[in-house]
Order: structure tokens, then C-alpha cells, then sequence
């Protein structure tokens, strides 16, 4: 056995039996950790043959770290997987042909993660192909403590890439999809505000991300530093228009809208209001 994957769970019952389906054929150690779920989630994962672990969530970042140093984790290779994300068949082979002959240097691997919503793939608007570090050897990987848009970074070695995809599909619907990013809203106003103030940033330090690279710096140097609302409008023209985000249809006028511009207009909105009870304290 060469691989263990990790996942983490609260409340995943919806999407949690498609992600393990698709871990059946890979031959990996399953390892779900589990933020206190209500519903079916632990059951689900223990009646699959997973090893079952619980810790209280902070946020991404921190639970992955907790997973990463606590887990009885023996193979050579970690993958980091979400509950409503599956690996497609494809994906499966190349990961059993290539992990067992890869060469020393490489310690880290990424993948394209492909959005599906409403049912319907996410093509444009630069949202695919999005590569992320998922894979990584076992004592070589930590993520960056953020509260949002957090990466795997590696302590040394090269980074190759596999061909194959990872499907992003979450089933648990619209209203629940709107909840969470009112949450991630929080979460990202203590980002935007670290990241303006921050002077080292272990990811921009880093020469083995390209993508994730010129993302994060566009963010910290570009987003960050423009006026509040306007920045907004602004994304949304890129992605929609520039991007060519109208090409995915309807589903995709409701996805780029709501998370192109409504979500980053409440973050500013969120932004706004702290501003606002600052200066009433002062």
C-alpha cells in the first residue's frame, strides 16, 4: 500500500458515498476525520472500511495539520481529498502507474480539480483547469495556516503533474451552498486583512507552485489594495465576460454571479461593516 487518503468530514452523508466509490479500486488507506457530524457521515465512512478519527474544526488549515501529524499514517504518499470531491476512473490508473516508479526529487504532485454545479461542468472564467497540490510523500507536505485558500506547501523537492482529474461536485444543494459562503465570507475577511498586513507568505516564498503563485500575488497585490465594492464588479467582468464565463450556460450565469461577484461583494460588505465599528469605537 503506497498511498493514504485523508478526508475531512462534518455533516457529508449526501456527498460522502460517491467520494469513497471512488477510492475503491485505488488500493489506498482511508483515513476520515470528522468534525462532529449529526448524521450518517461516521457511520457511512466505518461501513466503507475507513479508519474514523474525531477532532473539533478550526478551519481547513489546522484540521489538515492535525491530520498530518496525528494520523497513524505508514504509506510513503498522502493525498488530501474533500467529501464532495471523487477521483475519476482515470485518475485512479494513472495514480496506480505512476506513484510506485516516481523518482526521488519529485515529492509532491498536482492535479486539475474540475467544478461541477447545478450538474453542470464549470469550464470558464479561468476556473479550469485549477491546479492543486493534492499528493505529496509522507513527512515532505504541511499546509499554510489561513483561513481560507490554503495550499499544501513542501518542504523541498520538485512537483509533478498527472493529467487526470479530480470532480468537485457538491450535492447537498443551493441553500446549503449559500450558507457556507456566508461562512467563508468570515473567514476570508481575516485572510484579506493578513494578507495586506503580512510581510512573508510561505506559498509567494515558495518556486514550486506556478498557478497558485500568481493567484495568491494578484490577490495580496492587486484585489487587496483596490477600493472595496468596485473590486467586486470588477472580478465579475473578468470572469464573465473576459473569461468567457457566459459560455456556461445558465448553471454558469448562477455560479460566476454568486461566486464571482456576491461573494466577494459580502466579503467587502463584511470588510465595510468592521471598518465602520472601528471607527465608532475610536
Amino acid at each position: 500500500m503506497l498511498l493514504s487518503v485523508i478526508i475531512l468530514t462534518k455533516d457529508e452523508e449526501a456527498n460522502l458515498p460517491k467520494c469513497l466509490a471512488s477510492l475503491q479500486n485505488l488500493g489506498a488507506e482511508v483515513f476520515v476525520v470528522d468534525a462532529g457530524s449529526s448524521d450518517r457521515t461516521v457511520e457511512i465512512a466505518r461501513e466503507s472500511g475507513c479508519q474514523v478519527f474525531e477532532h473539533p474544526f478550526e478551519n481547513h488549515a489546522a484540521q489538515i495539520n492535525w491530520a498530518i501529524e496525528n494520523l497513524p499514517i505508514k504509506t510513503p504518499w498522502i493525498m488530501r481529498l474533500d467529501a464532495d470531491e471523487r477521483l475519476t476512473p482515470e485518475l485512479v490508473e494513472e495514480l496506480k502507474q505512476i506513484l510506485p516508479y516516481t523518482e526521488e526529487k519529485i515529492t509532491g504532485y498536482q492535479v486539475k480539480r474540475r467544478v461541477f454545479f447545478m450538474g453542470r461542468w464549470i469550464r470558464h472564467g479561468g476556473y479550469y483547469p485549477t491546479w492543486l497540490l493534492r499528493i505529496w510523500r509522507t513527512d515532505f507536505g504541511v499546509c499554510e495556516q489561513r483561513w481560507m485558500d490554503e495550499h499544501i506547501v513542501l518542504k523541498q523537492g520538485k512537483i509533478a503533474k498527472f493529467k487526470d482529474d479530480i470532480i468537485d461536485e457538491n450535492k447537498k444543494g443551493l441553500s446549503f451552498w449559500i450558507d457556507k459562503h456566508n461562512r467563508y465570507a468570515d473567514r476570508e475577511v481575516k485572510d484579506m486583512v493578513s494578507l495586506v498586513a503580512e510581510k512573508e507568505d510561505d506559498l509567494l516564498k515558495s518556486s514550486q507552485y506556478s498557478q497558485a503563485i500568481g493567484r495568491r500575488w494578484i490577490k495580496k497585490n492587486l484585489y487587496t489594495r483596490s477600493p472595496l465594492f468596485l473590486r467586486a464588479f470588477v472580478y465579475f467582468f473578468m470572469r464573465y465576460i473576459i473569461g468567457l464565463g457566459f459560455l456556461d450556460g445558465v448553471e454558469g450565469l448562477i455560479f460566476h454571479f454568486l461566486q464571482g461577484f456576491w461573494y466577494r461583494f459580502l466579503v467587502d460588505a463584511k470588510i465595510y461593516e468592521e471598518q465602520k465599528k472601528r471607527s465608532a469605537l475610536s
